[in-house]
């Protein structure tokens, strides 16, 4: 079984493999300090296991565990013993050892792994809207007019009260309308809603930083919720 090790700590993370070695089944192939070197890794290549902390800083353990589309098995590594209940609502998690790990009870963890990779079914695919939307259209109600935009020239819809305001390459637009109700219409492959107040063509991010992405020279916020989301959908280098 191949596996990686995720944790901000080297000594952790040089208990964790040790622990491996004596596991000849065991392969580490890589380990990693931040939970974003490990996405992008996995990005790459496919591993059988994570043996993953949860408090790194920036991005947790479960919040990693959310960007994941289909994630391998997952063993928690933790001094922390507060979100046992929390973790096992994730399928990919077997198993929550808390710090220190014993050997004893590290074997007992791998058996658990095994019995997972065994009973695993082929995830179910994502339904999403067809990749062909993007180069539809949408109209949207101005004073009793309907105008017509290309979708793949949207930046960002803002909430704004009772209206929305829809920002283009060109110009904006302010229409008598929720963002639920916009948002229902517009592609999942295009879009995303990052923020209570905010939904964005993620297409057109020029960059992101701490929680917040630019798109042309407006700087959205991310909230923390949707920031998972966010991640899993970019193609990570």
């Amino acid at each position: 079984m191949n596996c990686i090790i995720v944790d901000d700590e080297g000594a952790a993370r040089m208990i964790v493999e040790q622990l491996c070695s004596k596991i000849p089944e065991l392969d580490v192939i890589e380990s990693f300090s931040n939970a974003m070197e490990a996405m992008k890794f996995l990005n790459q290549q496919t591993v059988d296991v994570i043996f993953l902390d949860i408090h790194m800083p920036g991005f947790t353990g479960i919040d990693f565990v959310q960007t994941l589309k289909n994630p391998p098995r997952i063993v928690l590594t933790t001094s922390d013993t507060n979100f046992a209940i929390e973790a096992y609502e994730y399928e990919a998690i077997v198993d929550y050892l808390v710090k220190p790990i014993t050997q004893a009870r590290f074997e007992k963890s791998i058996v658990k792994v095994k019995t997972a990779l065994e009973k695993a079914k082929v995830p179910a695919q994502v339904t999403t809207k067809a990749a062909s939307n993007a180069e539809e259209d949408i109209y949207i109600n101005i004073d009793r007019r309907l105008i017509k935009l290309k979708l793949n020239e949207i930046l960002v819809v803002e909430a704004k009260g009772d209206y929305i305001e829809v920002k283009t390459e060109k110009k904006n637009y302010r229409v008598h309308n929720t963002l639920k109700s916009i948002k229902d219409k517009l592609p999942d492959n295009m879009f995303l809603q990052i923020h209570r107040s905010y939904i964005i063509n993620f297409t057109k991010i020029i960059d992101i930083e701490d929680n917040s992405v630019l798109i042309e020279k407006s700087v959205i916020p991310i909230s923390r919720s949707n920031r998972p989301e966010l991640m899993r959908r970019l193609n990570l280098l």
